[in-house]
């Protein structure tokens, strides 16, 4: 049987291997970063770093790291002798420190709004107990998102595990009379639920705000807006409560034949039950995606007929070296090494942040400025002369990596003669015409909701009727792309759109 030694060698070896420097990581974060937080990444640099200071609006100039200091500027040696301000002096000026992120503001859901008008409602112990049961079963459309039976049997279960626990510590009361009384209440508030409990605390919750929540499916929610208003004895009360199938499928013609009146009246009918929210509860998701104000990066302003480009530096001071502390770089002659150590490691990342907040300012020129020379028929007639664009021509052109211009155009906007857009929207696929030349497809999706805005509502366009006036336009197009973009746009087929 053979016998294996496990030893253990040590050899020298030599070999080639791309690290990626803690500062180019820093670069691209930089660049990555939209203005504000840009903003908030720089305040605590300059907490930080006692080289660097933001310059104010009104003495914003370049300063050139060779120019001589004034006489009357502050002694930085003088400071940093001092015990306050040395490196052996107080540790925590100098040791790292971690900066978080602002806590996000905790915003009220839709289980916590209906909470809180349970809680204002004079209501027994017991049904505050069913109604937190059936809002804790409502999902974030609004919809109850279980029948009524699981409801019962869900809080039933919770009585059954509290129960024993109060009867038990009822039985240890001493005084007769007393444990007689705690029982019988127990009896009353701990005895199980029913459904015409359920039902009955699933009206209230009902007349809740938003209009709409506790509905069991879409129909009921929609009933309960049209009550709200006033519109029971209306025909939109009668069309949802009788025949919502078909009201859904759009076909006025039928529900008019069974109801026995004219198409116009169903048609007018089913706008006013279009108004109504089929999911109320979506207002209050937290993974709803509000609408917020941006603050755009860029600029772009029309002069003369010429495009031109410029950083947004309103309110966004520039960055620069202290002046104060130039001095200090050039006479270390007093100074002990640690403090040598300390000015030499701050003084060159101080240098850096400056020259990467430029190189930052100077690539977002780049890029825009292209975008703008590829684009410069949009800027003049509108999104149907957008053009396709990729982030591979403009590093081609522009000579940078692919991933720098992702994260150049990353969450940054741009003013425009024709409003604020974000950078991206200006990439996009692009289609073939017949006169040689590609079309974004953004633009077609302009053209094609240009199509329909304007069409005969009652001949509504097919989506093969769509491909022959983009062929018209000179725009090769299949008819399943039609249709791929149509609902992107949210716009329904030609049948759900025509009118009576």
């Amino acid at each position: 049987m053979s016998q294996f030694n496990a030893k253990l060698y040590q050899r020298a070896q030599l070999r080639q291997e791309m690290r990626a420097n803690p500062r180019l990581y820093q670069a691209m974060e930089l660049v990555y970063m939209p203005q504000l937080d840009l903003q908030q990444y720089l305040k605590q640099e300059i907490a930080k770093n006692p080289f660097l200071e933001l310059t104010e609006d009104e003495f914003d100039q370049e300063v050139e790291l060779k120019d001589e200091i004034p006489d009357d500027e502050v002694d930085w040696e003088e400071v940093l002798l001092n015990d306050d301000f040395r490196v052996g002096g107080r540790r925590e000026e100098f040791e790292k420190r971690e900066f978080f992120e602002p806590t996000p503001v905790e915003t009220q859901d839709l289980k916590d709004h209906l909470n809180d008008q349970l809680r204002f409602l004079s209501l027994p112990e017991r049904n505050l107990r069913m109604g937190e049961e059936l809002i804790g079963n409502i999902n974030d459309d609004g919809m109850l998102a279980c029948g009524l039976d699981e409801v019962v049997s869900g809080v039933n279960g919770w009585l059954d595990e509290i129960r024993p626990n109060a009867l038990a510590a009822a039985e240890e009361i001493e005084d007769e009379r007393e444990r007689k009384e705690e029982i019988e209440e127990i009896a009353a508030v701990f005895h199980p639920y029913d459904q015409a409990e359920a039902a009955h605390m699933l009206e209230v919750i009902q007349r809740f705000d938003p209009a709409g929540v506790g509905g069991r499916d879409v129909r009921e929610s929609v009933l309960i807006q049209l009550r709200r208003r006033g519109k029971t004895e209306d025909l939109s009360y009668q069309i949802v409560k009788d025949h919502f199938d078909v009201l859904i499928k759009h076909r006025w013609s039928e529900i008019a034949k069974e109801i026995g009146i004219d198409s116009v009246q169903v048609q007018a009918a089913a706008d006013e039950i279009g108004d109504l929210d089929p999911k109320p509860g979506l207002r209050y998701s937290p993974n709803l995606d509000h609408r917020q104000d941006v603050i755009p990066d860029l600029i772009v302003r029309e002069r003369e007929g010429e495009y031109l480009v410029e950083v947004n530096d309103t309110g966004f001071p520039g960055l620069r070296v202290a002046e104060s502390t130039r001095a200090l770089v050039r006479d270390k002659t007093k100074l002990n090494p640690e403090e040598k150590e300390f000015i030499a490691r701050n003084y060159n990342s101080a240098t850096w942040m400056v020259q990467a907040i430029e190189q930052r300012r100077q690539t977002m020129l780049k890029v825009m400025n292209f975008i703008v020379e590829k684009q410069r028929e949009f800027f003049k007639k509108g999104v149907q002369s957008l053009k396709p664009l990729t982030l591979r021509e403009v590093a081609d052109h522009i000579e940078m990596h692919e991933s720098t211009v992702s994260r150049v155009t990353n969450k940054k906007y741009v003013q425009t003669p024709r409003g604020v857009y974000s950078l991206k929207y200006f990439f996009s696929s692009g289609l073939s015409t017949t006169s040689g030349e590609d079309i974004s497809a953004r633009g077609v999706r302009d053209k094609i909701k240009s199509l329909i805005s304007n069409e005969d509502p009652m001949k509504p366009l097919t989506d093969q009727a769509i491909v022959k006036l983009l062929v018209i336009d000179g725009v090769k197009i299949a008819r399943r792309t039609v249709a791929k973009y149509r609902e992107q746009l949210g716009i329904l087929s030609a049948r759900m759109r025509k009118r009576v």
